[in-house]
């Protein structure tokens, strides 16, 4: 092998260093000093084992991790939470606490049962050695007897009004069937689904401003299981699309405490840091208070029209200015009042603005089938423009089943749902919705009415929709919720303060009267007797709320949940 060139190389180089050096000749005393250092340096280290001069850098690094990492912690749960945390964490190290704390969470965690281990005997864990065939239908409408009674009795739950066998209930469950066996993902076999999912997401779009100039004329979205499924994508569009425009990839985004609880899965989901603001003292998000989280960080702000705990409209306007002007994504609740703001506005209820209207709104989730009467598993997701939706979708290229695109969380969907959807919105149109919106929300006024009238009570916030929620400064409004449990109706139990709620819909309208003597004699009864009853859930609820170990209540709920299917 010939190495002339590399030592010729070598000679040139070793050339120009002298050249370079030479120009330091005039400078002895930095070279003395250079000397004097190193000389220093070197008697110095000359005290520690050699070991310690490897160990000790790395030592200095760890314990400047873990001090980032306990500042962090500070920085993101606030001092009193961080705080409770690190003490309740060495707690659980004592012999014998731990023990003990998981036969108290093993109590309540069955205490949350009640009676529902003793109804899943007899639950089927295998196939049938022989088809049942057309007895099946039978079975189940036996089955179907063991439900509780749910007309007109449920916070929410069951919107369309009337008999489960005829009317509206009627339409959408033979739609329903005659489309049971499609799926949308087939775009060239099923090309009526398409045609109607494509309709539904056109027409509430209508409904939320696309036709109006200020929209920008390019409002787009998909159908999707639900409102947290809308939320879940509209994050994660929201969080793809800001790394693709401002390169974050370490996302945050901020909401206000009454934000529904779909924005933690997101965030769980998608490692996304969430920041839940306080509510200002009219129980709606605080811009200011949302402004100061807001950081290089953030991809997304959120507001809901209305929240779901007390049925108040979050300031969408003044949020989607801070949005516009801090060029970040702004997402908008309406599940809940997608299909009730636009009528009562019509109706001359003082409605503020919340939809695409709004400058800086990016996206909205509306649930068709909340008071859309639309079938149960149907909700649409929208965006201001289809730069934004492209990131909601997944494309995979090298998949040897095949070249393969999907735009929501699930592949296959069920195409009955969404003609069951279409059937809703086209069969009742504007005018059926308008009179729905003022049966609703006349029935929504005379309950908070009703409550306000009752003294040891007191309406939370000023509902701006069908949420009424209600607390008390005399009575546990906890055993108070067990006392109506008992007389058939199920309400949604708060925190922050301390409340129920019931979320009206067409199944209450015929029963107002009913639920207000109920309530007004529930409130008598514990004022009268105070305490819990027997099987009733008060004192877990209470309890719950002022455990300061957050994570032992969350370790609760996950036992629940884990035991109960």
């Amino acid at each position: 092998m010939d190495f002339s060139e590399f030592f010729t190389w070598l000679q040139r180089f070793r050339a120009s260093s002298n050249s370079y050096l030479a120009q330091f000749e005039d400078f002895p005393e930095f070279f003395t000093w250079l000397q004097r250092v190193r000389a220093a340096a070197k008697s110095y280290l000359a005290l520690f084992e050699p070991l310690a001069l490897i160990f000790l850098p790395i030592l200095t690094l760890l314990v400047a991790r873990s001090i980032q990492s306990i500042l962090r912690v500070f920085y993101e749960k606030g001092f009193k939470a961080s705080i409770l945390g690190f003490f309740f964490t060495f707690v659980k190290l004592v012999p014998g606490v731990k023990n003990y704390m998981d036969r108290e969470k093993e109590k309540v965690v069955t205490k949350l049962q009640a009676s529902g281990k003793s109804k899943r005997e007899g639950w089927s864990t295998e196939l049938p050695r022989a088809g049942l065939g057309g007895m099946i239908i039978e079975k189940m409408k036996d089955e179907k007897q063991k439900d509780a009674a749910w007309q007109g009795k449920c916070s929410g739950t069951v919107y369309i009004g009337g008999n489960e066998y005829e009317g509206h209930f009627s339409l959408i469950n033979e739609a329903c069937s005659m489309f049971a066996h499609t799926n949308p993902l087939h775009l060239d076999v099923f090309q009526s689904v398409v045609k109607f999912e494509a309709e539904v997401v056109a027409m509430t779009a209508a409904l939320l401003g696309s036709k109006e100039k200020a929209s920008g004329g390019q409002i787009c979205g998909n159908m999707t299981s639900g409102g947290t499924e809308s939320i879940v994508l509209a994050v994660k569009a929201s969080r793809d699309y800001m790394k693709a425009k401002k390169g974050i990839t370490r996302p945050e985004m901020i909401i206000p405490a009454s934000a529904h609880s779909a924005y933690d899965k997101a965030a769980h989901y998608f490692n996304i840091k969430l920041w839940r603001v306080p509510v200002n003292k009219d129980f709606r998000a605080d811009v200011k208070a949302i402004k100061r989280h807001i950081n290089r960080n953030t991809i997304l702000v959120v507001g809901s029209a209305p929240g779901f705990p007390h049925g108040i409209i979050d300031p969408i306007e003044e949020l989607g200015e801070l949005a516009a002007t801090l060029r970040i994504c702004f997402h908008v609740d309406l599940c809940l009042g997608g299909f009730v703001l636009p009528f009562a506005r019509k109706l001359g209820y003082p409605v503020p603005p919340f939809d695409f209207s709004v400058q800086g709104v990016t996206s909205i989730s509306v649930d068709v089938h909340k008071y859309g009467l639309a079938p149960k598993g149907t909700s649409v997701v929208l965006y201001r423009d289809h730069d934004i939706r492209k990131h909601q979708f997944v494309a995979v290229t090298e998949w040897t089943g095949g070249l393969y695109v999907s735009p929501t969380i699930a592949g296959s969907r069920p195409g009955g749902l969404i003609a069951g959807a279409w059937a809703a919105m086209m069969s009742l149109g504007l005018e059926g919705y308008l009179e729905n919106t003022r049966e609703i929300m006349d029935a929504s006024k005379r309950i908070e009415k009703g409550v306000r009238e009752i003294p040891e009570l007191f309406v939370v916030g000023r509902p701006d929709m069908t949420i009424v929620a209600f607390g008390s400064d005399v009575v546990d409004i906890f055993e108070v919720n067990d006392i109506m449990s008992s007389k058939g109706w199920h309400l949604n139990a708060l925190q922050r303060p301390n409340s129920i709620h019931i979320c009206v819909t067409l199944q209450h309208v015929p029963v107002i009267e009913g639920f207000l003597k109920d309530l007004k004699d529930s409130v008598q009864t514990v004022k009268a007797n105070p305490g819990p009853i027997s099987g009733g859930l008060a004192p877990i609820y209470g309890a719950a709320g002022k455990i300061p170990d957050r994570v032992m209540v969350e370790d609760l709920l996950v036992d629940f949940m884990d035991s109960s299917y």
